[in-house]
């Protein structure tokens, strides 16, 4: 045991989310714009995780879901539809599929923050690195960060020509073209870039009905970046990007036809779903990967946008920064609601169809101050126009004495949301060694919305509510600040302690069954948030020490909570109360000879609610005090090694090796023992040969070695049982990836 334990402090280390490709033969300064301008990670006072292009690559972490299995107290709720999925940062996270409410964690590409995180988690096209910043962000990156950042770098343009092309293939028949050529076009003047991809992948799951393989996916896309230079004082780059996606990940796979009521534990069978299931050949467990559908769940998804980007040098050093920005964004999501193929007089078919059209202007424009002086600062003004428009409609066939009969709702519905802001952070250099952090954004929420739902149908049948129509509109100020102290202990550590007060704007419960009860607009969600940091490095950079410890504590939380109509299970978005949520996070490593290095993210985390509020006529018990948040883990470990071998001069062997562990989590803020997935391990490895003359890297990927199965979601079936969500490592799979450049 003190051995084990001793392994496992010799790996803990935060240089870890930073390595190349192949173990770096001399160490890294890793530099972040997690305070808006170009800093070495060392030196901000921010608990940040950086994921680079590199390390991407070299695992196969293509999303923001992969991503974020690499980094402390993070974790990723997945779904059908990109719409519905959603990021946590320390066990905080808004799961809704209401246009009327804001993401927790901010999620931000080059610049331009995203109304939605739906914009953000499907495929990362041209990426250089991704920050993520843990805890309350507002004051320089929006209101909607109350809980953290997912600050995502795409790649710069290069005077010097270069091009790539990265081909990677793996079981599953997943394959990946990335290319690219990046170069100046007018000498002094202007550089530009292009990256295309094109991918795709079969999927894990087998629909028995057509014995087809789904859970896959097609992405196409580009992204286009010119930087013009004027005069040496002035830069301008604009940006324009597109990506296509078509997933058919199901709507659920059975592990269970009975359900664990909380806190009772009473079991509830449905007879008619496990003789669907069982006739189908289907037998419910954590190890079942087959479905029976005769619709095929999927969405097409487009997301796409443009930026002008203006840098000014000015007078006494300070920087001018304008950032404006417009992304559209059109998902269209195809649903078998009901599971399974068969309609009998207790199993109704049930098809869904959403289409949404959201479109969004932003404008940023900051000042930067010269580092250095007695007080330096970002500070600026920003404006977020949103629009959201939807059409989501259902369809009911039901068996009645023999006949089929037919029901349908359909449900038009639109938010309209404004922001303004004014912001700003700075550093009063009160000595060279100690500095004061002060920060405060002050902003106003405009939040509207319209609904009409229309339905053949003048009682509730299942799924559908009677015709409904409503609208509303709700205006809030607000406020966030961070005011703490950064203490230098030396050129290569310093130590700070902050207070943040997290801030995310108004919401409605704005959905296909909206109802009376959803017409009052929900509360902010606010955070109160305490943290105090170590960041070190020794004995000349091969050892990298950070450590955070945090407290949050969060009144009027933005959740969902289980809901019925007519026996289908839907949810309700609700101001659920407080909750609160503390811990430690390590982000450590160590490098004890040149070519070796070994590194660990860890965290504790223990988030909790506190004070439950229950809803009118919840269908399931409210008594909840005390129990896990959803989707945070107590404890996550990352536990990797990377070694270097000179073959000869220009050719390298490297090997790696990633352990990923989390204990039991649970799924459901209702609480239920059948929604909870036990601890488990994912361990990954990867060689590489990389010739330095010849420009090229081959590198060999087996993931989840030990052929672990997990689930990455589950909740309650939409007509009874328990179903779960099929990650892409759910079981052991290997391919090769090859980098080229030229």
């Amino acid at each position: 045991m003190r051995s084990s334990l001793g392994a496992v402090a010799l790996l803990m280390a935060a240089g870890g989310q930073a390595l190349a490709a192949a173990a770096p033969k001399d160490p890294e300064q890793v530099t972040v714009t997690a305070r808006r301008r170009a800093e070495p990670l060392q030196k901000v006072p921010v608990a940040v995780s950086v994921i680079t292009a590199q390390q991407a690559a070299r695992d196969n972490l293509i999303s923001l879901q992969d991503v974020l299995q690499k980094v402390p107290s993070a974790n990723f709720r997945t779904a059908t539809s990109n719409k519905d999925r959603t990021v946590f940062i320390r066990g905080i996270g808004t799961i809704s599929t209401s246009p009327g409410v804001e993401p927790s964690v901010s999620t931000v590409i080059d610049g331009v923050v995203l109304a939605r995180s739906g914009q953000a988690t499907l495929d990362l096209l041209d990426l250089d690195h991704v920050e993520v910043l843990r805890g309350p962000q507002g004051t320089l990156f929006g209101k909607n960060a109350s809980a953290g950042v997912v600050n995502i770098v795409t790649t710069q343009p290069t005077d010097a020509f270069h091009a790539y092309t990265d081909t990677s293939y793996f079981s599953g028949d997943e394959y990946r073209l990335k290319g690219g050529v990046s170069g100046t076009l007018v000498p002094n003047r202007v550089t530009a870039l292009v990256d295309v991809l094109v991918s795709g992948f079969d999927g894990n799951v087998r629909n028995v009905l057509d014995d087809k393989t789904v859970n896959g996916y097609r992405h196409d896309g580009a992204r286009v970046r010119l930087a013009w230079t004027p005069d040496p004082d002035t830069k301008v780059t604009l940006g324009l990007d597109y990506l296509r996606s078509d997933d058919n990940a199901p709507n659920g796979v059975f592990v269970a036809t009975q359900q664990i009521a909380y806190p009772t534990d009473r079991i509830t069978n449905s007879l008619p779903l496990a003789g669907a299931l069982a006739q189908a050949g289907i037998v419910p467990s954590r190890d079942n990967s087959d479905i029976n559908q005769n619709l095929t769940s999927r969405v097409n998804d487009n997301n796409g946008g443009a930026s002008v980007t203006l840098d000014r040098k000015l007078g006494g050093g300070y920087t001018l920064t304008s950032v404006s920005a417009y992304r559209r964004w059109q998902n269209t999501q195809f649903q078998d609601y009901d599971q399974v193929a068969s309609v009998t007089p207790s199993l109704p078919g049930i098809a869904d169809r959403g289409d949404l059209d959201f479109n969004q202007e932003s404008e940023e424009l900051r000042l930067a101050s010269p580092k250095g002086r007695y007080v330096d600062f970002v500070a600026g003004l920003y404006y977020l126009h949103a629009d959201d428009s939807e059409t989501y409609g259902r369809q009911v066939m039901q068996s009645v004495a023999g006949a089929r009969v037919v029901n349908t709702g359909i449900a038009d519905y639109g938010t309209t949301g404004d922001n303004y802001a004014i912001f700003g952070e700075g550093n009063v250099n009160l000595t060279s060694r100690l500095h004061a952090i002060l920060g405060l954004r002050v902003l106003r929420d405009d939040l509207s919305y319209d609904f009409a739902r229309a339905s053949t149908s003048a009682v509730a049948v299942t799924g559908v509510r009677p015709s409904f129509a409503s609208t509303g509109s709700t205006a809030e100020n607000g406020y966030v600040d961070r005011i703490g102290l950064q203490y230098d202990l030396g050129p290569d550590a310093m130590t700070y302690f902050t207070y943040s007060r997290g801030y995310k704007g108004p919401a409605y419960n704005v959905f296909f069954n909206m109802q009376q009860t959803d017409t009052t607009a929900l509360k902010p969600e606010t955070n109160n948030a305490f943290e105090l940091g170590l960041k070190s490095q020794f004995l000349n950079h091969r050892v990298t020490a950070n450590l955070a410890a945090f407290l949050e504590q969060f009144d009027n939380y933005q959740a969902n909570f289980l809901d019925t109509v007519a026996g289908a299970t839907v949810t309700r978005l609700i101001n659920a109360g407080s909750v609160s949520s503390r811990g430690v996070e390590a982000d450590l490593s160590i490098r004890p000879v040149r070519h070796l290095t070994l590194a660990t993210v860890a965290s504790y985390d223990d988030a909790h609610v506190d004070q439950f509020n229950c809803p009118s006529n919840a269908p399931t018990s409210c008594n909840i005090n005390g129990q896990p948040l959803p989707f945070a883990p107590r404890w996550k470990l990352d536990l990797r090694a990377d070694y270097l071998v000179e073959l000869s001069d220009n050719l390298d062997l490297a090997l790696g090796s990633d352990y990923a562990w989390q204990s039991r989590t649970q799924y459901s803020l209702n609480e239920t023992a059948d929604t909870i997935q036990d601890s488990y391990g994912i361990w990954d490895v990867n060689v590489s040969l990389v010739d330095h003359a010849r420009r090229w890297r081959l590198t060999g990927i087996l993931k989840n070695v030990l052929n672990k199965h997990y689930a990455n979601v589950l909740a309650y079936g939409n007509l009874g049982g328990v179903v779960q969500g099929i990650a892409r490592d759910y079981g052991r799979y290997g391919g090769f990836a090859l980098h080229k450049d030229f």
